[in-house]
């Protein structure tokens, strides 16, 4: 990830209550499961999995458990904590 595109990432997720969930919750836990989020959050896994999914595909997240179709596990990339490392101050 270029560092042109890791400006343009924070417009992203703030455009998206979900988003802005997910990246609080990254802020203090290691590892994202969407039923964790959820419960937490009282927002739906459904919600909480399309985040996973959009961070997953713009290399910011990682999924530790690929073969399983449910319960899957993530972690934040390199270009995961840049992003968060450059949100945090700035927009919460």
């Amino acid at each position: 990830m270029t560092e042109d595109s890791i400006d343009e990432v924070p417009k992203w997720i703030v455009s998206v209550d979900r988003r802005l969930i997910l990246v609080e919750y990254l802020k203090t836990n290691k590892i994202a499961k969407a039923s964790d989020i959820a419960q937490k959050t009282n927002r739906s896994v459904q919600n909480i999995s399309r985040a996973l999914k959009e961070f997953e595909s713009r290399g910011l997240l990682e999924c530790l458990t690929p073969e399983k179709s449910t319960w899957k596990r993530y972690v934040l990339t390199d270009s995961g904590r840049q992003v968060l490392k450059k949100m945090d101050g700035k927009y919460f």
